[in-house]
């Protein structure tokens, strides 16, 4: 009840707000500032303004990303509400994303993600290397809620558009150099110069290097370091007016150490050393390495002025050779070395048509993809090495549409739907070998299987409609109010952990899962455009979800992947920008969810502690309804945001002086709740200080992230018991730092 009063109070303060700043419009303002500036977005892939798109769109320039003082994407967890996107546990360069609730924690290959993740609208399938760092990019949009229309299936949280900036057709070129707290040593190169004829070239280079936040006592090695390369080469030409061809090549390399966690936990064994946060004894090793490349080609032809068509190409590869030390001592007690393998081919074709009266898009889209991988359990404790690997091949098929009419001067209807097939072949194992060191799929002693706990191959296609409606109403040329229906499809598929001799309904795989989103909202700008806002409520119905469950087990650890049952997902959402002055400008967001299961229906294998009497264990494996005991993960009640910008002379230049605070509330790691590794709620203190020389030609700049030097968990893993040594270990976010930078541009 205090949950939806909450709720409540947000909506009507926010709307409320709205109501009183639209009904002042008529009054003359003193203050004769400039005004906010317009924001144009993508987000139903075609160019709007940000007030007339009926979706919750959280838009950020470059301009803005700088003054955050993020680095790479993960800055959206600060900036824009109801959003969760982190690092993975154990990475530095793999993405973990919710949005509303709705995402995928865990990164196995074969897994779908819940949040699309598109660079230049390529959809980016797999979560490895997908820590995008922000560089050379002209905006990122956050989309929230279902995007099932436009961009397909897996975006049923929403999608997170990054979109690089153009060449055009002038000569230039940027350096930039920075230098801060634990050795942080980023360099960053890019340039651009026309050859003729309506051709362009230009690429850009970026080096993150950092020494580590802590160490590995073990090996010596540095833990929680940064060591990243990241190039782009693009080439455009424009041969005429209506015609445009862009094609462009992207490599990523992350050889940061692997991060092996901080144990949360004593052990039951052994007596070793309360280490710091950022600390590990971990025995397996620093090996690391994650590279992602891409290319593809974009064409556009405007055949009238009416009517555009695009086509979009790409092809994507990508490697990881990773450790991760889950126990955190030298022992192999829980040692898992593990290697992905992913690639991809899209074909995307869309005719975009736009007149006075009709706007929208058709179009039609083709991915064949494969993802394989295999990692080793290395249980010490148990005296085998457990290798678990596969593959998964997908081809997916859709056609689509989204069309908006403007039935009056101020009333619109938008429809949508799209039409999608996904057919997926599998091949799923898991062999037991005998002895506590590497297998020989991670280049382990060549030796026979001990068991065969899991082998079969697996085929299904599945089928989804996916409609999407809105109607939106012009309350004034500076106010639109809308309101929408829409439906989203995350693919089922097989897991990767599967242990059919424990669970053998695992051969069966598991089924997609649907939400379904019912939202309103309100936005536009007040005050003679000195405010620009939106706000949103909305109400969402999930079902059929697939939650992953690791229980340990006698035999070791048992996997399963469910089609948990149900949940309700309601509440708000607030942003606005305000230029308070000539010289200070303010940045809002507010957030607001409440997240409950209807129904978690889990499987517990037999041996296994009953989640309704911990004290007794089942005798059998059994389906129980243990939604009253879980929550979601990664989902905090409350987000909130809050940025001030002052502006002023200052030798002839631009100073821009930025402090920042952020708010995430409680979060659980995982659905069921785990004192020992999840998060209460914190708060982020962030400042930046730009200062630009007359001109632009030069840039210093000076970064304090975390000034407070909050502590807290961005993950974790729980293997608690003698099995495992009692391993439960969690991964931190970064400690206080400082960095200073200066550009040069030619």
């Amino acid at each position: 009840m205090t949950s939806m009063w909450k709720a409540a109070l947000l909506a009507g303060a926010a709307w409320s707000t709205i109501a009183g700043v639209a009904a002042a419009q008529e009054a003359p303002v003193a203050d004769n500032s400039a005004s906010v500036e317009e924001v144009v977005v993508t987000a139903r892939r075609r160019e709007e303004s940000l007030k007339d798109v009926p979706v919750a769109v959280s838009a950020f320039s470059a301009e803005k990303l700088e003054r955050t003082g993020g680095t790479d994407i993960t800055v959206l967890s600060q900036t824009t509400p109801n959003i969760t996107v982190q690092t993975a546990r154990g990475s530095n360069s793999t993405l973990i994303s919710y949005i509303r609730g709705v995402g995928q924690q865990d990164p196995l290959w074969g897994y779908e993600p819940g949040v699309g993740l598109y660079v230049d609208d390529v959809y980016i399938y797999r979560p490895q290397g997908a820590v995008l760092d922000i560089f050379d990019v002209e905006r990122i949009e956050v989309l929230r809620g279902p995007q099932g229309t436009l961009y397909g299936r897996n975006t049923i949280g929403g999608a997170i558009k990054y979109v690089t900036k153009k060449l055009g057709d002038e000569a230039g070129a940027k350096i930039r150099g920075a230098y801060g707290s634990y050795n942080q040593t980023d360099l960053l190169v890019s340039g651009q110069t026309p050859i003729g004829g309506g051709l362009s070239v230009g690429g850009s280079y970026a080096l993150y290097k950092r020494g580590g936040y802590g160490k590995n006592l073990t090996t010596g090695a540095e833990h929680y370091n940064k060591d990243v390369q990241a190039y782009r080469l693009s080439a455009e030409w424009k041969p005429t007016q209506d015609l445009f061809f862009r094609l462009a090549y992207d490599h990523v390399t992350d050889a940061s150490n692997p991060r092996h966690g901080h144990r949360e936990t004593l052990p039951t064994a052994g007596t070793y050393p309360i280490l710091g946060i950022y600390d590990t004894q971990a025995g397996l090793g620093d090996k690391n390495r994650v590279t992602t490349k891409g290319v593809s080609l974009t064409g556009e032809y405007n055949v009238t002025d009416a009517l555009t068509l695009k086509s979009i190409t790409a092809s994507r590869k990508g490697h990881t050779q990773t450790l991760i030390d889950f126990d955190g001592t030298p022992l192999p007690t829980l040692d898992v070395p593990a290697t992905y393998d992913d690639s991809s081919f899209s074909q995307e074709l869309q005719a975009v048509y736009s007149d006075d009266n009709v706007q929208g898009v058709f179009g039609l889209y083709y991915m064949n993809s494969q993802a394989s991988g295999e990692f080793d359990t290395i249980a010490g404790n148990l005296g085998v090495s457990i290798a678990d690997g596969g593959k998964v091949n997908t081809q997916s098929f859709a056609a689509f549409f989204d069309f908006s009419a403007n039935l009056t001067d101020r009333f619109k209807v938008s429809l949508g739907a799209r039409a999608t097939r996904d057919a997926k072949r599998a091949n799923v194992f898991r062999f037991f070998y005998l002895g506590a060191t590497p297998s020989p799929y991670q280049g382990g002693t060549n030796r026979p299987i001990l068991q065969v706990r899991t082998n079969y191959n697996a085929e299904k296609t599945f089928s989804q409609f996916t409609p999407r409606i809105s109607a939106s109403y012009e309350l004034s040329d500076d106010l639109t109010t809308y309101a929408s229906f829409s439906k989203g499809y995350k693919s089922g598929g097989w897991d990767m952990r599967g242990d059919a001799f424990i669970t053998p309904q695992t051969v069966n795989g598991y089924k997609p899962e649907v939400v379904k989103t019912f939202e309103a909202g309100l936005k536009g700008f007040a005050l003679d455009r000195k405010v620009s806002f939106s706000s949103a409520i909305f109400l969402s119905k999930y079902t059929d979800q697939q939650v992953t469950t690791q229980v340990v087990v006698p035999s070791g650890i048992a996997s399963s992947v469910d089609n948990a049952g149900s949940s309700t997902l309601y509440g708000a959402e607030f942003e606005a920008n305000a230029r308070l002055s000539q010289s200070l400008s303010a940045n809002v967001a507010l957030g607001y969810i409440h997240a409950k299961y209807d129904t978690f229906s889990r499987f517990v294998p037999a041996g296994a502690p009953n989640p309704l009497n911990p004290s007794t264990t089942l005798a059998t494996g059994q389906v129980i309804n243990v939604a009253d005991l879980y929550g979601f993960q990664n989902t905090p009640e409350w987000t909130g945001n809050v940025s001030l910008t002052w502006r002023g002379d200052l030798a002839g230049g631009d100073l821009a002086i930025t402090p920042m605070v952020s708010y995430r509330d409680a979060y659980q790691q995982f659905e069921q709740p785990l004192p020992a590794l999840d998060q209460k709620a914190f708060t982020l203190v962030d400042m930046t200080a730009i200062w630009t020389a007359p001109g632009g030609q030069y840039k210093l700049a000076l970064t304090g992230k975390n000034l407070t030097n909050e502590k807290y968990r961005t993950g974790g893993y729980n293997f608690a018991g003698a099995t495992y040594n009692n391993s439960v270990i969690g991964f931190y976010g970064p400690p206080r730092t400082v960095a200073a930078s200066v550009e040069v541009a030619f």
